[in-house]
C-alpha cells in the first residue's frame, strides 16, 4: 500500500534538481510520490513487471538481480538508503528486467512514470543528474558483470566494499549474509576474506558490520586481487 510520507518528502527535497523546480511543479512532486515497505526476502519489484516510475531506497537495503528461476541467480548490485535506481526501465517504459528483493526490512520511493517523463522532457538540472547517474550505473554495471565470470572471491567482495558502490557511507551496516548474497559466495567464503581484510588493516568488523578503516589499501588490494 502506498501513501506519503514526510521521510519522502525530505528526501525528495534534498535532491540537486529539485531546487531548480518552480513552486507549483515542487508542489506536484511531493503530490506524486508514493512509498511501499518490504520485509526482509520479500521481492518489491518482481520481474517482468509494469514500470512504475523511477525508484529510491528511502531506509534499508535491496538487492537487483537476475531470475531466480535459473541454474544460478546472479546479484546485479545492491541499493542501500538515498540511491535511485531503476532509469533505464523508466526511461523505456517496458517491464522490470531484474527483480528487487529487499535484504532487510526496506522502504522504497517511486517517482511515477508521469511525473518522471515531465521532469525529465522540461527539467534541465533533472536532465543532467539523470545523465552523470546513468554513466555511474553503466561503470557499476559492466565492472560487476567483469568481476562475476573472471574475477577471485577477494575481488569480488573487495569490489562490493568499495566506493563504487558505497559512495557516501564507509561504515556499511553489511552483515556478512548481506554480503555473500551481493557478491554472490557463500558466508564461510565471507568471512574468510573479510578476515583476511582484517588481518591487513583495511577494514574492522563490529557485531558483524564492516567498517572501512584504508580506502587507500582497499584500492591497492582490489589492484593486485585483479591480477590474480
Amino acid at each position: 500500500m502506498f501513501c506519503i510520507s514526510d521521510p519522502a518528502e525530505r528526501f525528495i527535497s534534498s535532491q540537486p534538481w529539485f531546487g531548480g523546480l518552480g513552486a507549483q511543479l515542487q508542489q506536484q512532486v511531493h503530490a506524486s510520490i508514493r512509498q511501499t515497505e518490504g520485509v526482509k526476502g520479500e521481492v518489491m519489484l518482481p520481474l517482468g513487471s509494469p514500470a512504475q516510475g523511477w525508484h529510491a531506497v528511502l531506509s534499508g537495503l535491496v538487492m537487483l538481480r537476475s531470475s531466480p528461476q535459473r541454474t544460478r541467480a546472479s546479484a546485479f548490485i545492491g541499493m542501500p538508503d538515498g540511491e535511485w535506481f531503476g532509469e533505464g526501465t523508466a526511461l523505456k517504459g517496458g517491464p522490470q528486467l531484474y527483480e528487487v528483493v529487499a535484504l532487510r526490512p526496506t522502504r522504497l520511493l517511486c517517482l511515477p512514470l508521469p511525473m518522471f517523463n515531465h521532469l525529465y522532457n522540461t527539467s534541465l538540472a533533472f536532465t543532467q543528474y539523470l545523465a552523470q547517474h546513468m554513466n555511474l550505473r553503466l561503470g557499476q554495471a559492466m565492472t560487476m558483470i567483469e568481476a562475476g565470470r573472471t574475477r577471485s572471491a577477494e575481488h569480488r567482495v573487495a569490489l562490493q566494499l568499495s566506493r563504487l558502490f558505497w559512495r557516501r557511507q564507509r561504515r556499511l551496516n553489511l552483515t556478512q549474509e548481506e554480503l555473500g548474497q551481493l557478491a554472490g559466495l557463500s558466508r564461510q567464503t565471507i568471512n574468510r576474506v573479510l578476515q583476511a581484510l582484517v588481518a591487513e588493516g583495511i577494514v574492522t568488523l563490529d557485531f558483524g558490520r564492516v567498517a572501512i578503516l584504508d580506502d587507500a589499501a582497499l584500492e591497492a588490494y582490489l589492484a593486485r586481487t585483479a591480477a590474480t
